[in-house]
């Protein structure tokens, strides 16, 4: 049913619409007759999940589709588990812990829905993970003339292949099948170190533990060190106290407060990234697998992101700290550095090979564009890849040669959009028209 329209905005409140109209189907002929709908009108349909994406992805132009309602059921076989693609992460994560099983890895926010985690490359960190769209085993979309396609590696296997990351460009996802395990605990070992010790050991640091991040403070020479393995029990859990004062009132209070000060007073953000620095203490403890891997994000950020080259990363990180030194204005926020493995998802910014990404983000109010543009133009040149949900300046022209199947995407979306009703500019710009 379609209503009449209040203006949308994402988390980070750095994107907004006026859509045309809202559409909340309940079914998946539902979602089809509103495609067709569209279409028939002339009008394009754009479907917003949560709001987790920095850049414009997912903001409509013509009509917003939301998928709140949608039921298309749960169903658990075995390891694999099929949900309507509106669920969000958090809600999958309680389904599945209901059932004993859980995802292999996740990213350190859970508020995204999985049609938008997916279709964006949403991912965690860890040498032998790709992106959470490596665990998705089949899929059903609504393409932009109303088809319905269900597909996995044996049916449609070229639009799987595409779709896993497909920007909501190939159709709407209304219903996704996740490749799950055993619901299992991870010990998580934070601890500050010097920059310099850090990567002097890195390849053996990424290789020895299953999931590895670290954060860099802003002129300063410190970062906070991440490990996450899983272990047999759940021997060492936080206190109600201790998750409570690291996690929400020193990362989320505190922080959001010296946020504040740097963005009144910005000569003092070197001192309050030192004292930062200086604030994380080491700990050790241990989780459901969902609750270690994310963490309450209240602070609001604007970020770009990049996939390098894994062996790309000691050049990328010597260059950022000579760009934050050089920039007329003061960074307020850590840089965050992941990992993952290579997969073989066409537009995945991990395709074909092993990936270090680099994270940058700036508190909201602050000035970010030449900063975030500066790291864009090393990070290119190291032969960087953009994360789709986080903010860059790329066109389709600079992102063809990124991509190997740049071209057989392209074509495909001719094939299942050929009306191109399920786009919006920022596609246009990063995919053409």
């Amino acid at each position: 049913m379609a209503v009449t329209i209040p203006a949308w905005s994402n988390w980070a409140g750095n994107q907004h619409s006026v859509a045309t109209a809202i559409l909340r189907p309940s079914t998946v002929d539902g979602v089809a007759e509103a495609v067709r709908d569209a279409a028939g009108a002339g009008e394009r349909v754009r479907v917003v999940g949560s709001g987790h994406s920095f850049t414009p992805i997912a903001v409509p132009d013509g009509r917003l589709m939301e998928l709140t309602d949608l039921d298309t059921g749960v169903r658990v076989d075995g390891h694999s588990v099929t949900v309507p693609a509106g669920t969000t992460l958090h809600a999958l994560n309680e389904l599945l812990a209901a059932h004993g099983l859980a995802l292999p890895n996740l990213g350190d926010i859970d508020a995204q829905t999985v049609a938008g985690a997916i279709s964006t490359g949403t991912h965690g960190t860890g040498a032998a993970y790709g992106c959470l769209s490596t665990f998705v085993e089949a899929l059903t979309l609504v393409t932009g003339t109303g088809e319905v396609l269900r597909c996995s590696a044996d049916e449609h296997p070229d639009v799987f292949a595409a779709a896993r990351v497909g920007l909501g460009a190939l159709g709407v996802l209304v219903e996704v099948t996740l490749r799950c395990v055993d619901a299992f605990t991870l010990r998580a070992h934070e601890r500050p170190a010097p920059l310099a010790a850090v990567l002097a050991e890195l390849p053996e640091l990424v290789e020895a533990h299953d999931h590895v991040e670290f954060y860099w403070f802003p002129y300063t020479d410190r970062v906070q060190v991440k490990t996450n393995d899983r272990v047999p029990t759940d021997d060492r859990p936080l206190s109600r106290w201790r998750g409570w004062l690291d996690d929400d009132f020193l990362s989320n209070t505190v922080f959001a407060g010296a946020c504040r000060l740097g963005r009144a007073v910005p000569a003092l953000a070197p001192r309050i990234s030192a004292v930062s620095a200086r604030a994380l203490t080491e700990r050790t403890y241990t989780g459901r697998s969902d609750r270690v891997f994310c963490t309450p994000r209240r602070v609001r950020f604007v970020e770009m992101e990049y996939a390098l080259p894994r062996a790309a990363l000691p050049t990328a990180l010597d260059e950022l700290r000579r760009i934050v030194d050089g920039l007329p204005f003061k960074v307020l926020f850590p840089v965050e550095v992941r990992f993952t493995a290579a997969d073989d998802i066409w537009l995945s910014h991990g395709y074909g090979r092993d990936s270090a990404y680099l994270a940058v983000h700036q508190y909201v109010g602050m000035p970010y564009e030449p900063y975030f543009r500066a790291v864009e133009e090393m990070a290119t040149a190291l032969g960087g890849r953009p994360h789709w949900g986080k903010l860059h300046y790329r066109d389709a022209a600079s992102l063809a040669p990124a991509y190997p199947r740049f071209a057989d995407f392209l074509a495909l979306r001719d094939r299942l959009d050929p009306g191109r009703v399920l786009t919006n500019p920022h596609l246009d710009l990063i995919l053409g028209r």
